[in-house]
């Protein structure tokens, strides 16, 4: 038994340490026997180091690194000594050195894991998610949790140095389902009645600014039962916050400051600033998204004037009945193959185009397609004006409405970016989208609902459009987008109770439904609340970025499935019947508890 506690972690040695005596603790990464000498790597938190097993520096010990397997916990006392020149690896930041063992113990023996515990594995995912334990002792997925964790600290400490409160709300809320579905919680003393899990921090830190605190933060789990993405889950994190005497432009500033120390702080990258803005309005028209990817140029053209007098009556009738055409310009891709050009007509289809078009216009000069006999020679030069082509270039148009020609046209953009290889992996593109509408129009439903939330702040210069025209009212509403994803949002918010009540009226909702749902919000806006605005930033969307992730789930300790489920715990899962007597709650479905 080595009598010495832990001395160093093993990714921390250097040359600098070479004579030195330490003790290390860790895992077996990878052994290899080599006849008379057996080498170690041995993995902790920090890293990799290689420990040697000699027989005439071991003694006794050699005997059990013989029998030492992958994944075993051991103790190592050695002295660190420098490797040869020709054996040093420069893979691992310990590669110039390695750790002559004396003395070896084995604090626990290990099974052999169903996957190899090491990065870039080709493993089911469920497996991984199966055995969470074991897939965390990846370096790759400890890299992630690590970032995770300066991030959160960065986060911290900016905010904390600008006057911000850490401030805790309730987890057990009252339902108010005007947005996601809640997840509901019985209360056994309550028969009957149900608590929500929090959505968001949301009200709570209306009132804490009607309370007077001016700056609140929260790192704040949050839950929302819906249907899951690669970027969703139903418990998740955020940065929320909330700060009182303020407009858009102080957020924004603000914001832009935080975000800045985060990236210089946990990856070395300094930011410029501002960021770019841009309006709903614009983003919608020019990328058909409210969260565009501007790592790469190519914008949505609206060709509907310069088609004007041709015979082609697809983009014709579209037009005459209040729909547009627009088109990207894919620069370069002429000689797209035909087959490709067929697999995007099916590709459009998913977003609601009934179909797509193209025009090729060759190196060699001329026009390539089979609708360009219903185009006038003025016709091909507007379009080649409007579309600013050049020889070489490609034409893909959808004609439609204008929410399916945004939809299936920026779904286009994406792909042909990703087609092309237009898109650098390690730029960073930030854009605030602002000025979003204050509602949109719920076919389903007959009535508007809100586009943010129902607590958001329209336009002063909107405020009498509420009660004639909900559909023409902008909010200060804004929403941070990096490389295409939306990393936060929020709005200055509502701080009077006229206009309160006006935009529940908007969405429908009468006055003893508002009471019902939000009557102490209402109240608390008649004891003095000060303007105040704020914003919400998904953490496990962002570490997911900086970690060039394609998953949230793998910056997350313990994630959930598409399906809701965690496949390590087995939840969800049913429970004894006098469990749920004691919360006076009877199923009508009958499932069996799984063995």
């Amino acid at each position: 038994m080595i009598k010495e506690k832990r001395s160093h972690h093993c990714g921390e040695l250097t040359k600098e340490q070479a004579g030195a005596q330490v003790v290390l603790c860790g895992w077996v990464s990878k052994r290899r026997d080599h006849g008379g000498l057996i080498f170690i790597d041995l993995r902790d938190r920090s890293g990799i180091v290689q420990v040697v097993a000699d027989p005439d520096t071991a003694g006794s010990s050699f005997k059990i690194a013989e029998d030492i397997r992958n994944e075993y916990v051991i103790k190592v006392n050695g002295t660190v000594r420098l490797r040869d020149e020709a054996t040093i690896n420069e893979n691992i930041a310990t590669g110039a050195i390695e750790v002559v063992a004396a003395e070896i113990e084995v604090l626990n023996t290990a099974k052999t894991p169903p996957f190899y515990i090491q990065d870039g594995i080709d493993t089911d995912e469920n497996l991984r998610l199966k055995y969470r334990y074991l897939d965390l002792r990846r370096p790759e997925m400890q890299k992630n949790i690590i970032l995770r964790h300066k991030v959160t600290k960065l986060m911290r400490d900016f905010l904390d140095n600008n006057g911000f409160l850490e401030i805790e709300t309730p987890m057990l809320c009252k339902s108010t389902p005007e947005g996601a579905r809640d997840y509901l919680v019985p209360s056994r003393v309550n028969p009957g009645k149900f608590y929500a899990l929090p959505q968001s921090p949301q009200i709570f830190k209306q009132l804490l600014m009607v309370s007077g605190f001016e700056r609140y933060f929260q790192i704040a789990r949050c839950f929302r039962d819906e249907d899951l993405r690669a970027d969703r889950q139903p418990e998740f994190t955020q940065l929320d916050m909330e700060m009182s005497f303020v407009e858009v432009d102080d957020v924004l500033e603000l914001m832009e400051g935080l975000i800045s120390y985060i990236f210089e702080g946990a990856l070395g990258k300094k930011l410029e600033v501002p960021f770019r803005r841009m309006t709903w309005d614009e983003a919608m028209d020019k990328y058909g998204s409210d969260k565009p990817d501007l790592r790469f140029d190519m914008p949505l053209y609206n060709v509907s004037e310069a088609i004007k007098g041709c015979s082609f009556q697809v983009f014709n009738s579209v037009v005459e009945n209040g729909g547009q055409v627009k088109c990207i310009n894919v620069k370069g891709y002429a000689n797209i193959p035909r087959r490709e050009l067929d697999g995007l007509v099916k590709f459009v289809g998913i977003y609601g185009a009934k179909g797509m078009a193209w025009l090729q216009f060759p190196e060699e000069g001329g026009v390539k397609s089979s609708i360009a006999k219903f185009f006038t020679d003025e016709n091909i030069e507007a379009l080649k004006k409007a579309a600013e082509v050049e020889p070489g270039d490609l034409l893909l148009f959808v004609a439609d409405k204008p929410s399916v020609v945004a939809q299936s046209l920026g779904a286009l953009r994406i792909e042909m970016a990703k087609r092309r290889d237009l898109i650098d992996p390690n730029a960073l593109s930030f854009l605030w989208v602002v000025d979003f509408p204050m509602f949109e129009y719920n076919e389903e439903e007959k009535r508007y609902v809100a586009m943010h939330h129902p607590f958001t702040a329209p336009r002063d210069e909107d405020l009498s459009l509420l009660e004639s025209d909900p559909g023409k009212v902008y909010a200060k509403a804004y929403d941070m987008v990096l490389n295409g994803t939306e990393i936060g949002g929020g709005s200055i918010r509502i701080h009077r109770r006229d206009v309160q009540k006006a935009v529940f009226s908007a969405i429908g909702l009468s006055d003893e439904e508002a009471a019902s749902k939000f009557g102490f919000m209402m109240n608390a806006f008649t004891y003095g609340a000060p303007p105040h605005g704020g914003l919400a930033f998904g953490l496990d969307r962002m570490i997911m970025i900086m970690a060039q992730r394609d998953s949230i789930r793998d910056v997350i300790a313990f994630p959930k499935t598409q399906s809701a489920s965690d496949l390590m715990t087995q939840a969800p899962d049913v429970v004894d019947d006098k469990q749920l007597r004691e919360l006076h709650i009877k199923t009508s479905l009958l499932v069996k508890k799984e063995k």
